[in-house]
């Protein structure tokens, strides 16, 4: 979910993710009561790489899966530097672009910052911010729906897809709204980042 939260549903999405290590039991296939991340390594990777099988929540970590990588940026998941180095490379770059770093991040350190930016305490955090200065690619959280800013516009989310959002957009330049991504990530996305949009945007 772009709200970080792990639930179960029929549709299975475009990437795949996890949070650096076992969050269910792997007998019962149901997650533990309480802990959502094993580390501060939140990542976004390809749903096949290399050919490589795996038991979807077995004995290894627990597989997280997102309708596109922006719902996975909204959820505070980077992209993986394995399966995913190019992409990783241009976020870095486009990061360091964004604070006039001299030398893209490494990863452990973009972790440690997001992890901060995604959460406060156990619960999701979101930053109150104008609707008009977010880039593409931002997710907020406004009158109980999740919507995300595609090409200047607002497309809400639902897990099979986007869908037009049918609210008066003036009230959503207005005021504040609650951004879902993290400052890292927005500051990527503004900075030439292109993340990857699921197929429904196009048709919305």
């Amino acid at each position: 979910m772009p709200t970080g939260d792990i639930v179960a549903i029929p549709m299975r999405g475009t990437m795949l993710g996890n949070r650096g290590g076992r969050l269910h039991d792997p007998d019962t296939k149901e997650l533990h009561k309480t802990r959502r991340w094993a580390s501060k390594q939140w990542i976004c990777c390809e749903t096949s790489f290399n050919g490589r099988q795996r038991e979807v929540m077995g004995h290894s970590y627990t597989e997280l899966f997102f309708l596109d990588e922006v719902t996975a940026f909204a959820a505070g998941h980077r992209p993986c530097f394995e399966c995913r180095r190019k992409a990783f490379l241009a976020f870095a770059a486009a990061v360091a672009r964004a604070n006039g770093l001299a030398e893209r991040m490494t990863a452990p350190a973009m972790d440690t910052v997001l992890h901060a930016e995604r959460l406060q305490g156990r619960v999701k955090r979101t930053h109150a911010l104008a609707w008009g200065n977010l880039p593409d690619g931002a997710a907020v959280l406004f009158k109980n729906r999740t919507l995300m800013k595609n090409k200047g516009q607002a497309l809400e989310w639902w897990a099979d897809g986007y869908r037009s959002h049918g609210l008066d957009i003036d009230e959503l330049v207005q005021q504040p709204v609650e951004c879902l991504t993290p400052p890292l990530m927005l500051s990527a996305l503004a900075h030439g980042y292109p993340p990857r949009w699921h197929v429904s945007a196009d048709t919305a």
